[in-house]
């Protein structure tokens, strides 16, 4: 057989801050590919969302109105057009190159946190994201006092 020695690396970087007034944001994604075939990679755009992520391009754009993707040799930019305060999200960038057997030629970035600023709005974001954090560990802590709860009381039988 073939060895398949096909290992890719993504980079992204890890903020980025966009102002809704902008109207469009490009994130960028920059790849490198060793041992790979010649042919392009599939790209793959995905976001995440406090409670859920969505599939954006993989590799075609569900909604080629708002997300273009633009690839030139190892970068890939994602362009957002019509930027409200909701784009705010983590954008993870993938690529894969599908005709390799190697489980180290399809990775991902570590995501792009995009934060977008409505007009006037800059100091509201900080307090989102502390809003975010301090739900998220009352939501654990919660959730592990019940489950104690619950353990203690079925023990306790």
């Amino acid at each position: 057989g073939f060895a398949d020695h096909c290992r890719v690396t993504v980079t992204q970087p890890r903020f980025q801050q966009a102002d809704s007034s902008m109207n469009n944001v490009s994130l960028t994604c920059t790849f490198s590919a060793s041992g790979c075939s010649s042919s392009p990679p599939e790209v793959l755009w995905f976001r995440f969302l406090s409670n859920m992520h969505q599939d954006l391009c993989t590799p075609g754009c569900t909604d080629h109105q708002k997300y273009k993707v633009h690839s030139s040799e190892n970068n890939i930019l994602l362009q957002i057009k019509d930027l409200t305060v909701d784009d705010s999200a983590v954008y993870v960038c993938g690529i894969a190159f599908s005709d390799s057997e190697s489980p180290l030629s399809k990775q991902t970035g570590d995501g792009t946190v995009l934060t977008v600023t409505g007009p006037g709005k800059q100091h509201s974001n900080g307090k989102l994201i502390s809003m975010i954090i301090a739900s998220s560990l009352l939501f654990l802590y919660s959730s592990a006092v019940l489950t104690s709860f619950v353990v203690y009381k079925v023990g306790s039988k």
